[in-house]
């Protein structure tokens, strides 16, 4: 099996005996992302993550974190320190990190071979720590620990959930992909910069178990009644990806044998009382590897692992320990009955498309929520038949509102971006794309997609984790149609309207054309059903004319592949 990138500690990290936190060799950090749209300064609300980024923010790239924080359920608060290494790309002289307000930093200290140990003057502006540090230049390293304690938030679309099991026993996780990890500990909150690695290190009350991201090294007993646990992750991680799940929890654990021919530990974190539904369930979510395994190309991250937490909300597609809180139903997920666990496969999709696949701007969002969308029908229609795929397609193109571009071309935050089209029209938008292509040709390029032929820039050749867009996908699919398929692009995914099929009939002739705003070019063609007998109708230019018998009934669509107006 392909082996992480190498890591080395640096001298005076192992002069401190910090042995559990190892630090990414600087000549191997990760390969620069597209640049993003770069702003002026502002008071930045922390509940905003992504868009532009400050000139200071992109003045560096994040190598490595390391989280240690004490969890605390019974008065819920978490506390301790994250220190941040990263490369100084364009002169800096000012360290912005973000951090909610509702936490108290009580210092930040430099780390590090270069400038040495020390206080770093700061001051919050918003959401952000402002760090004034020795200007640096291009080349230089910059480690800073920043030292903070508060209470999480509880409420919103990114927040601390503080729960009970039946029993009784505190259970607990964070969910904050619309906030951004600064929810919780001190980060570049931007999608374009990841960490090559990370260590998180977790202190909780016996008997309760904190599960996470990566592999987990060791288990310290602490003399006061408390545990900590050291996990690392060897691969870069984007921040709303990085996990904390405290329960008393069973684990359950499958060896999984990979299409690559590797072994790696398939583990599910469940509370005590649903230990045996867990154990049922877990020969299903194997099968959900397992396709798409077949489907996209091994599972990215076996040097770690895939794990699975039970938590007390519905989900979220932290790496390498989806959350799970479907509670062993079927339509947890969108209120229907997928005829599977349909919130595990679809979380499980974004090891793939999210983590794997991580555009560096939110305005590119459905390439996480579109395709993890999809591998639903998809998985239906291998399992369950056709049938149930198109019935799952037609419920979800009921849901499409048509109210905003699919992927916008300038930056966006996660609320400008976050919308319900990313998820089902851009699962149709596939499935559509689907039928101009052809079943094997789409296929081949959600291979090509996940584990492309032609080199491309990755940030982990283990993991073949990288930063693409829209228009990357774009350039793919004509390459592999043998075709320029960017009309398809531009009507479905730049604007929001669809297409409007116009259909006249004058005897014996049946006129098609489309109707499409902007006058978009639009070739789309369209299957006709004559008397049992199926047609292809090419409209090179947006319209043609078929010859049907008089009388004869015809279906447009029978199959319906086609994303239009109804």
């Amino acid at each position: 099996m392909p082996m992480p990138s190498p890591f080395r500690m640096p001298g005076w990290l192992r002069a401190a005996g910090l042995v559990v936190s190892l630090i990414a060799t600087p000549v191997a950090a990760q390969q620069p992302a597209p640049a993003p749209a770069v702003g002026p300064p502002a008071l930045h609300p922390p509940e905003v993550s992504g868009g532009q980024l400050t000139p200071e923010q992109a003045s560096y790239d994040v190598t490595y974190y390391d989280l240690s924080l004490r969890i605390d359920p019974a008065d819920s608060t978490i506390g301790g320190a994250a220190t941040v290494y990263a490369d100084v790309v364009h002169p800096l002289d000012r360290f912005v990190l973000d951090l909610d307000t509702v936490f108290t930093v009580s210092a930040i200290t430099r780390v590090g071979e270069v400038g040495g140990a020390g206080p770093l003057p700061f001051e919050r502006r918003g959401g952000r720590l402002w760090i004034t540090v020795p200007t640096l230049q291009p080349g230089e390293r910059i480690g800073a620990k920043v030292e903070y304690h508060g209470k999480p938030r509880t409420a919103g679309r990114g927040r601390f959930i503080w729960a009970e099991t039946d029993a009784g026993q505190p259970w607990m996780g964070v969910s904050c992909e619309m906030f951004g990890a600064d929810l919780w500990w001190p980060v570049k909150d931007h999608p374009s910069d990841e960490p090559d690695s990370l260590a998180l290190n977790f202190t909780v009350p016996v008997p309760l178990v904190a599960a996470s991201n990566g592999r987990l090294r060791a288990v310290s007993d602490n003399p006061d009644g408390t545990r900590t646990y050291h996990w690392f992750s060897s691969m870069p991680v984007n921040n709303y990806g990085v996990s904390l799940n405290v329960a008393p929890y069973v684990t359950i654990t499958e060896q999984y044998e990979s299409v690559a021919g590797d072994t790696f530990p398939v583990t599910f974190w469940a509370i005590p009382e649903h230990e045996a539904q867990a154990r049922a369930a877990l020969p299903e979510f194997l099968d959900h590897l397992r396709f798409f395994e077949e489907l996209l190309g091994p599972y990215p991250f076996r040097s770690d692992k895939y794990g699975i937490a039970e938590v007390p909300y519905l989900g979220m597609e932290h790496q390498t320990i989806i959350a799970y809180g479907a509670n062993f139903r079927n339509d947890a997920m969108a209120r229907i009955d997928w005829g599977f666990d349909a919130l595990h496969q679809h979380e499980l999709a974004h090891e793939w498309f999210g983590n794997m696949i991580t555009p560096p701007d939110w305005h590119d969002i459905w390439l996480h929520e579109g395709f993890a969308q999809y591998m639903q029908p998809l998985y239906a229609e291998s399992r369950l038949g056709v049938d149930k795929a198109r019935e799952l397609m037609r419920l979800m193109g009921a849901r499409i509102r048509n109210r905003q571009a699919v992927a916008a071309r300038h930056t966006q935050t996660t609320a400008e971006a976050y919308n319900s089209e990313i998820y089902y029209k851009g699962a149709w938008i596939l499935h559509t794309l689907r039928f101009v292509m052809g079943d094997a040709a789409f296929r081949t390029l959600l291979r090509q997609w996940t584990y492309p032929d032609a080199p491309v820039p990755v940030t982990n050749q283990a993991c073949r984790c990288r930063f693409p867009t829209t228009d990357d996908f774009v350039r793919l699919a004509s390459r592999v149609a043998g075709r320029d398929l960017a009309w398809f692009f531009e009507v479905y995914v730049r604007q929001p309207a669809l297409p409007t099929l116009l259909v006249t009939r004058e005897g014996d002739a049946v006129e098609f054309s489309w109707e499409v705003p902007d006058d978009l070019p639009f070739p789309m063609p369209v299957d006709v059903l004559v008397n049992g007998e199926r047609r292809r109708i090419e409209l090179p230019e947006g319209k043609a004319t078929l010859a049907v018998p008089g009388g004869a009934a015809f279906e447009i669509d029978p199959e319906a592949w086609i994303l239009r107006a109804p």
